[in-house]
């Protein structure tokens, strides 16, 4: 149990104190446009979502000091990876100027956390330009988590999108400081314990994504709770191959047929498959397509997207569902020709008469991309990793050590 939140350390009392924020600011970037400090941002639904706990602090008069990662940088500073563009889009939503340390505990880092004045937020520079952030050796960890923990009284997390990951700014800072979740993460815990604990049947969850190894944990946790469990995306291949059909191009794991073989097999009618497909003749916007059947992909095409036939059957099983989970996109929804089916089937979870998860990751990116109504969906994770990790019955963590 997550023993304080952030409403008791507002009841503390924040005025004129330095509150260390731990929020998921790791925000997509159009990769048509410059990289950099010039970065434009294509999704801003992660800063958007720790919103409410930085206005609470600032408005409570604490300096405020938000901290991030962003991509995956070697441990160094690397240019391409600067969280400066999100500074600028985060004073944006505040209504006021984030201050940027250039630095993540160095001297610009400590000026900046020092002249702070009360309502003030500052954004330190990305933690993973830090080798301490991501070490594996324990006291390196530790040793830039103290460095971290300096710069302030208190430390809030409310990056879900990072509590599955045993690093400094997760799991060792609230060792040194007095800890407190923020209302994101309390948030996400309740709504994934409403679809793990005891969801409202009959259940179902939707997968997509590239690999069935990514998601083959969750899928053994799931299907025993599940009425159905419907598999688009590159995943859904290896399936199909499993099946015995010829897959073409398509994305495969060799290695997994056996394994799909063996759920296909336990799971008594009750995973579902796509049964036509979007076949191409490359992954290209601008490549030659056809529908056709899920048994009958020609060997020179690949499939990027479950066709209209598999939609109408997946929201056939949708439909009458009081949960739903969904993580993973159906097809290459960043490619208008193959985005109609994560179109249709996250339609069809909007009009249950129920309660629907979006599980993060492509999945919010695609709600957000496609124009969806979010509103529609119950509740849109800001954490594809961690929630399918919770999902798996792991420890996460970010919220054992909330539990210390």
């Amino acid at each position: 149990m997550i023993l304080k939140t952030l409403d008791d350390l507002l009841g503390e009392g924040v005025s004129g104190r330095r509150v260390l924020v731990r929020a998921d600011l790791n925000v997509p970037f159009d990769k048509n446009a410059p990289q950099g400090v010039n970065a434009v941002i294509s999704d801003d639904g992660r800063a958007r979502a720790v919103l409410p706990t930085l206005i609470a602090l600032r408005d409570a008069g604490a300096r405020v000091i938000v901290m991030s990662h962003l991509g995956r940088p070697k441990g160094a500073p690397d240019p391409k990876y600067t969280l400066a563009p999100v500074a600028t889009r985060l004073g944006e939503l505040l209504g006021s100027p984030v201050v940027f340390a250039a630095d993540t505990v160095g001297e610009d880092a400590r000026a900046k956390a020092g002249a702070l004045e009360d309502g003030q937020v500052l954004l330190l520079e990305n933690l993973r330009f830090n080798e301490g952030e991501t070490a594996k050796d324990d006291a390196t960890r530790a040793a830039f988590a103290g460095e971290l923990a300096a710069l302030a009284d208190f430390y809030v997390d409310d990056a879900f999108g990072a509590v599955h990951r045993k690093h400094a700014s997760v799991y060792d800072v609230p060792v040194v400081l007095p800890h407190y979740a923020g209302g994101l993460v309390l948030r996400e815990v309740d709504v994934l314990k409403k679809v793990t604990e005891n969801p409202e049947q009959p259940y179902v969850v939707v997968l997509g994504g590239s690999k069935v190894s990514d998601k083959l944990a969750v899928i053994k946790a799931l299907l025993p709770k599940v009425d159905k469990l419907l598999v688009g995306g590159g995943m859904c291949f290896t399936f199909l191959k499993a099946q015995g059909h010829e897959v073409g191009k398509s994305l495969l794991e060799d290695d997994m047929v056996g394994t799909c073989r063996d759920l296909l097999s336990e799971a008594q009618g009750r995973i579902v498959l796509p049964v036509d497909v979007v076949a191409a003749t490359e992954f290209s916007a601008d490549a030659d397509s056809v529908t056709v059947p899920a048994s009958e992909i020609p060997a020179d095409r690949l499939g990027l997207d479950i066709g209209p036939e598999s939609v109408a059957l997946f929201a056939e099983a949708i439909g009458p569902a009081k949960t739903v989970f969904w993580n993973g996109p159906m097809g290459v929804f960043e490619l208008a020709p193959f985005a109609a089916g994560t179109r249709g089937v996250a339609e069809a979870i909007t009009k249950i008469d129920g309660f629907s998860v979006v599980g993060g990751g492509d999945s919010a990116a695609a709600v957000r991309t496609l124009g969806l109504d979010e509103s529609a969906f119950g509740h849109i994770s800001t954490g594809g990793g961690a929630s399918l990790e919770y999902l798996e019955g792991k420890t996460l963590p970010g919220i054992e050590a909330l539990e210390k």
